[in-house]
């Protein structure tokens, strides 16, 4: 089941044009998931893609599909470290990073804003998303844009042409 969900919901970060993707899986147990967790791991690691666990609620998880090299660029971009910081982020490496991603998903009871930074969307317009609280994006796709909607067309050609 979980190989079903990754390619469903994680097909860009497989093949390599996305930083990351979210899904959701549903489990019996933990010990079923991390089973099946350390298998995909496993066959997953080698080729770039990490997957983590960000939250369990009952018998639901959301798991977060990487790739550590990009997720190590896209934290590098300028401004990304002055805006994480003062969200709280000391360390900036994609371990470090991603363990204070947990600590902020298990402290509030929606999503932190700055996961798209870690799904590679650009810093405006996840600063754009908090500050206009969802609302009021010049365009909206794979994510709402704010600042800069070239970015976005760029993305939708990307997806016409299926290879997003």
């Amino acid at each position: 089941m979980l190989e079903r969900l990754l390619i469903t919901h994680c097909s860009p970060t497989l093949a390599g044009i996305k930083t990351g993707n979210l899904f959701c899986c549903r489990f019996t147990s933990i010990e079923e998931l991390a089973l099946q967790l350390q298998d995909a791991n496993r066959k997953l690691n080698s080729k770039g893609i990490y997957l983590e666990v960000l939250r369990i609620q009952n018998l639901s998880t959301l798991i977060l599909a990487y790739r550590p090299k990009y997720l190590v660029r896209d934290l590098g971009k300028s401004g990304v470290e002055i805006f994480l910081k003062q969200l709280g982020y000391a360390k900036l490496d994609p371990g470090c990073a991603i363990s204070m991603l947990k600590e902020c998903f298990s402290a509030q009871s929606d999503f932190p804003h700055e996961i798209g930074l870690f799904l590679g969307y650009p810093l405006n317009d996840v600063i754009g998303f908090i500050e206009n609280e969802g609302q009021n994006s010049k365009n909206a796709g794979c994510w709402k844009v704010y600042r800069n909607e070239r970015e976005k067309d760029c993305a939708l050609w990307l997806l016409r042409l299926g290879r997003w």
